[in-house]
């Protein structure tokens, strides 16, 4: 049975890779899931934003490399990710004068692109399944506001969350500066919002059905994990 490893750049990503995809992909073939984090974050002094793309490059090249069986994801946030310069991502420059719902998927064929390149032509793609979230992993949060205040144990929240989310057209909308990201929304009516903890609970309060079909781009990335799994359980 095929092995995928999610590579991820925080412990709440982690988190919710291990409590809420694992269970979830193990029924499409995949033997066993597991997150690991890039760069070690647990030794980094400085944990916020996404790290620079040719550090984060060689990791997946390196884990790629190393198993040659084994599919490879990656869940990252497009908030904080460096635009340009020497940690700039593939396609990050120009994504963010497109439409909210083609961001991730810009930037996600950049990044497969560059991937593929230097993995050489014998390179099988379907190994490689990134998913980069629009705009951070707290938009999946309101997904459900109902369940997700009733996660935090706070009911009397879901009304000022629906009020947020009621401003956009989907949670994946819910924009990227430092005042108006997902995050900064949710600390601003809950200051001590735990992400790794909080962030997970709410997700298996609000559950993985719910959030694929309201956040229709992080949908499809489990849509093509959960096809991959068959396919290669197949072969």
């Amino acid at each position: 049975m095929p092995r995928l490893l999610i590579s991820v750049e925080g412990q709440t990503e982690e988190t919710f890779v291990r409590e809420v995809l694992r269970p979830h992909l193990q029924n499409f073939g995949f033997g066993a899931v597991d997150a690991r984090l890039m760069g070690n974050v647990r030794q980094r002094s400085g944990r916020g934003g996404v790290r620079k793309w040719a550090s984060i490059k060689a990791e997946l090249l390196r884990h790629l490399s190393q198993d040659r069986s084994a599919v490879l994801g990656m869940m990252v946030d497009y908030y904080g990710m460096p635009r340009s310069g020497n940690g700039g991502w593939p396609g990050r420059a120009g994504a963010s004068a497109l439409p909210t719902q083609e961001r991730g998927a810009a930037v996600e064929r950049a990044i497969a692109e560059e991937i593929s390149a230097a993995m050489g032509t014998s390179f099988d793609l379907s190994r490689f399944v990134p998913c980069v979230v629009v705009h951070e992993f707290e938009g999946l949060l309101f997904s459900d506001c109902a369940a997700f205040a009733h996660s935090l144990g706070r009911p009397d929240l879901e009304s000022p969350l629906q009020e947020i989310r009621g401003q956009f057209t989907t949670p994946e909308e819910i924009n990227d500066s430092p005042n108006t990201c997902p995050s900064s929304r949710v600390k601003a009516l809950i200051p001590s919002y735990e992400k790794p903890l909080l962030g997970t609970l709410a997700a298996l309060e609000i559950g993985l059905a719910t959030i694929a079909h309201e956040c229709q781009h992080f949908g499809r990335w489990v849509t093509r994990l959960e096809q991959v799994g068959i396919q290669r359980t197949e072969q």
